[in-house]
């Protein structure tokens, strides 16, 4: 299955992740003519190459209304100041301090004549943000108002990242352990502590895996956080997987290890991980309960029951219960088996299994029809009558069961 794996060794920013994915996509100007479909001017993509201890990656940078955006890693907190826009006669400087909360994203956002998948992963990713501040600041959804949520480059850089994410279109994405660095910075609010409260809280509300390393300065911004902990399903080690493409994104900050995102674009084998099998071993439960017990499995959904006779501790003749079942009927399966039996803990694993196409058919004999399953392997039909339906046909016609194996 094709699979985008996040290298967060250097952090990530909004920026970053553009980048990265960019290059993967191979066509710069593809995220120029799909953002023109959010209908908001006032901003130019500038992507350029940029070198970082030895290493290129692409630099995205959003310039608005002419001034550049500082280059300074982004900070999402709450605008406590009252805005004035260029309207009113104030340099353009601050058009990036506009006064917009959720609210106002999520309209530029619906208003947009970008694909439905695109935005509800962009607003997803707002979300995340505006959740932090909302619990930082002590202010409902509503009342939080943002320095850079609301403003261009913020905008760009979230829904930027679901256009290429969808362009892309993978079956997963997961990430490595995402690294922060440490220390103090310089924002909105005055000094702030690495990572800064809102990266914090938006890692808190999620299942993302981070850390600090010895890097004084911040690595990961509110954005980025919000873009891996919606993305990423599982924060591992690169797994086994087979590497078409790499996507280099570069940050602004010079440091002692390279500032960039490395995004492996590949193909990974798909786990079977929708098939499952539990085990335990019972010795003091009688035969009647583990026939009822398999009888109630069954009936909840289990693929497979059987017992198999095996020798415990000091000797004792017991059974172990295996039961195959599907991912989703683990825990349903797993409580009929605590409450009808006398265990107390049950192994399950995952496990790999190759499944025949097969279909109902019925077959016409003499004696009536019988149903049978119809297999087929490798271009090859094979027919397997069904149990039941014979043996109704060979009561009736006082015939051996055996008889009909050979019809079929």
């Amino acid at each position: 299955m094709n699979t985008l794996y996040f290298d967060c060794s250097s952090g990530i920013s909004g920026n970053m992740v553009l980048g990265a994915l960019l290059e993967i996509i191979g066509d710069e100007n593809y995220l120029s003519e799909e953002l023109k479909k959010l209908n908001i001017n006032g901003y130019k993509l500038q992507i350029s190459k940029k070198v970082k201890n030895g290493i290129t990656g692409t630099y995205v940078d959003v310039i608005v209304d002419g001034k550049d955006e500082y280059g300074h890693i982004h900070h999402l907190e709450e605008n406590e100041h009252h805005h004035h826009n260029h309207e009113h006669g104030h340099d353009h400087e601050h058009h990036h301090h506009e006064h917009r909360n959720l609210k106002d994203v999520n309209e530029i956002i619906d208003n947009s004549s970008l694909k439905e998948d695109i935005k509800d992963l962009a607003k997803r990713i707002f979300l995340r943000v505006a959740k932090a501040e909302s619990k930082v600041h002590n202010k409902s959804l509503e009342e939080v108002h943002f320095h850079e949520v609301g403003a261009i480059d913020s905008i760009v850089d979230i829904v930027g990242t679901a256009i290429l994410i969808n362009k892309i279109n993978p079956d997963k994405i997961i990430s490595s352990i995402v690294n922060d660095g440490y220390g103090f910075i310089e924002c909105a609010h005055g000094t702030m502590s690495v990572p800064v409260p809102a990266t914090s809280e938006i890692f808190a509300e999620s299942a993302v895996k981070f850390r600090q390393i010895d890097v004084d300065t911040e690595l990961v911004t509110p954005t980025g956080a919000a873009i891996i902990s919606e993305l990423a399903e599982e924060f591992i080690n690169l797994p086994a997987m087979e590497t078409e493409k790499i996507g280099w994104g570069a940050g602004f900050k010079d440091l002692k290890i390279p500032n960039i995102l490395k995004v492996y674009y590949g193909k990974m084998e798909k786990p079977n991980e929708d098939f499952v099998v539990m085990e335990t071993n019972v010795d003091d439960c009688s035969g009647e309960i583990l026939g009822y017990t398999q009888e109630l499995l069954f009936k909840n959904g289990a693929l497979d029951v059987f017992y198999t006779p095996i020798f415990m501790k000091k000797n004792r003749p017991a059974y172990r219960l295996t039961v195959a079942c599907k991912r989703e009927d683990i825990y349903k399966l797993q409580n009929i088996i605590f409450k009808e039996t006398t265990t107390i803990g049950i192994r399950y694993r995952f496990e790999y299994r190759t499944e025949l196409g097969r279909e109902i058919a019925q077959i016409d004999t003499k004696y009536g029809k019988i149903k049978a399953k119809k297999v087929i392997n490798n271009g090859e039909t094979y027919i397997y009558p069904e149990y039941e339906s014979i043996k109704e046909l060979a009561e009736k016609n006082n015939i051996p069961l055996k008889e009909f194996y050979k019809l079929t």
